[in-house]
């Protein structure tokens, strides 16, 4: 072997006893597990992890990693925690199929998740198709990752900005391109709709790029319509969808949110439940935090984001525009704020772009607008306008009985939704996967330590068709995790997001330590994970 750890505690991702063996490693695979009392292994080194468990790495199942991997080589965010595995391509916006002129105004639209703004020449945007991606992804990554084709993306492709119906030929060119980026190695499609342009998909084109995913064994990742008023109405609408495709389902950060639902997480689980008994096909991911984290451009009416980012611009700078944006926010509801008028005391600046509007991070819209002294709109407003888009928020509207009742569902894994960009980023970026463990497993009991790993490993992975991830068996993938039981925590908090987490001292890929004595080594042992043929 080429690496034995010797008397660790085994949580294996099943959800099964933990037990004491001695695991060797060989060839980047897992090469035999010895129980106590078997005979034992020799190898080429060996650790001492009494007192450590191992178990398989942790999967994020919704992961804002898509230029953060190529710009960030050591990527502790993601490392640090466990994360062998991130699912991309989320929220339907990458930057993947594109054509030059998609990939500018991609760029544009999503510079708060991910940077990249146009003119940023951080990371060389030498790809356009998902394949092309993929192989960039294969020239060295800190993790693994998985890639969803993006709906958003692929209609701004084939459409553009326009909020109408797609005619039939726009329609078969978005089939082409799910197509062929499934058959390049995509694990499934994506969807924001909440956001533009994606969201102007009705529910008929929809089902069609659907049965494409179905017909490639893939799985649709919608983040929905809604996760506020009518948040059940979108929860049902996804599901019947995939039915009517024959798609397997994955509810991308299920989670209920604002005053309305305070408490409604039963009544999310019951419809989940009843589709489940009918036969359906579905999982979910969650954070486990009450906030949520996304731009403040994705606020606004859908109307107001047709014709791409310069015509919101150009709409937010016409008074008469301006004013029926603030109508339809503070008044009516926005279908960007979830159909619920918005509350600027929740809303909190987590990051912008123009370092000239630092002051406004940290601090709620509201509470930017009285020490300006003028209306809370005349402040995000201008935060827009000046920002050109790029500034991201905090936006505390969750519900912890309901973060709770939802993470034990037998089909529930761990997604992060970690944007690692601006100055004071939400610290799920950071922590999720330890304050899952530390804080959920260890602490409040809600789901035992098995449980917890079983969540974060072996259910993703078979979500993801992965036959040899997700559970620490001989002839799988050494992609693993040492941590402490008794000391694993997330580090990170609301006030100190980038903070590291305690208690994980060795992540392995592919037999390779990532971190190594609680540091991080030069390894760059990621690689893409690419769709399994069915």
């Amino acid at each position: 072997m080429d690496l034995v750890i010797r008397g660790v505690r085994v949580i294996d991702g099943s959800g099964g006893p933990s037990y004491r063996a001695d695991v060797g490693l060989d060839g980047g695979r897992i090469g035999a597990i010895r129980r106590e009392g078997d005979r034992a292994l020799s190898a080429a080194r060996t650790l001492d992890a009494h007192g450590l468990a191992l178990s398989p790495g942790f999967i994020d199942m919704h992961a804002h990693s898509d230029l953060a991997l190529l710009r960030d080589p050591a990527h502790e965010a993601k490392a640090a925690q466990g994360v062998t595995l991130e699912v991309l391509g989320q929220d339907g916006l990458s930057y993947a199929p594109v054509d030059d002129t998609t990939l500018t105004e991609v760029r544009k639209a999503i510079t708060g998740w991910n940077g990249g703004a146009p003119g940023d020449t951080s990371v060389d945007f030498d790809w356009r198709t998902v394949g092309e991606y993929l192989d960039r992804l294969d020239r060295g990554i800190a993790v693994n990752a998985a890639y969803l084709v993006p709906q958003g993306t692929v209609r701004m492709y084939a459409v553009g900005w326009d909020d109408r119906p797609a005619t039939p030929d726009e329609l078969t060119r978005m089939k082409q391109l799910v197509a062929e980026g499934l058959e390049q190695g995509a694990v499934g499609m994506s969807s924001g709709l909440t956001y533009t342009p994606g969201m102007y998909a009705d529910g008929a084109e929809l089902t069609q790029l659907c049965r494409v995913v179905a017909r490639y064994d893939g799985y649709y990742c919608p983040h929905h319509r809604s996760y506020g008023a009518g948040a059940l109405q979108a929860y049902e609408e996804m599901v019947d969808l995939a039915r009517e495709a024959g798609c397997a389902l994955h509810l991308a950060h299920a989670t209920m949110n604002f005053g309305v639902n305070k408490g409604k997480a039963p009544d999310l689980l019951a419809l989940l439940d009843k589709a489940l008994e009918a036969g359906a096909d579905i999982s979910l991911d969650t954070y486990p935090y009450t906030p949520g984290c996304t731009t403040l451009v994705a606020m606004l009416p859908s109307w107001a984001g047709e014709g791409g980012p310069e015509a919101v611009l150009a709409r937010l700078k016409d008074e008469e525009s301006a004013e029926r944006i603030r109508h339809h926010l503070e008044e009516t509801g926005s279908d960007g704020c979830h159909g619920v008028p918005i509350e600027w005391d929740t809303i909190e600046i987590s990051g912008v772009s123009d370092p000239g509007l630092a002051s406004c991070v940290g601090k709620t819209v509201q509470e930017s607008a009285e020490a300006r002294g003028e209306a809370p709109w005349a402040t995000a407003r201008r935060l827009l306008i000046d920002d050109r888009l790029s500034s991201t928020i905090l936006q505390h509207v969750g519900h912890e009985e309901n973060v709770r009742q939802i993470m034990r569902h037998r089909v529930h894994t761990g997604g992060s939704d970690g944007i690692l960009q601006g100055h004071k980023p939400h610290p799920r970026a950071y922590g999720t996967f330890p304050h899952y463990l530390g804080r959920y497993a260890r602490e409040l009991g809600i789901l035992s330590l098995e449980e917890a790993v079983a969540h974060l490993t072996s259910r993703p992975a078979a979500r993801l068709r992965l036959p040899d991830r997700g559970l620490v068996r001989e002839g799988y993938r050494a992609d693993l995790v040492l941590f402490d039981p008794d000391t694993v925590a997330a580090g990170s908090t609301f006030e100190a997001p980038r903070t590291l987490p305690a208690g994980i001292p060795y992540v392995l890929i592919d037999g390779r330590f990532v971190i190594e004595d609680g540091s991080r080594t030069d390894a760059l042992a990621g690689r893409s994970v690419r769709r399994t043929p069915a």
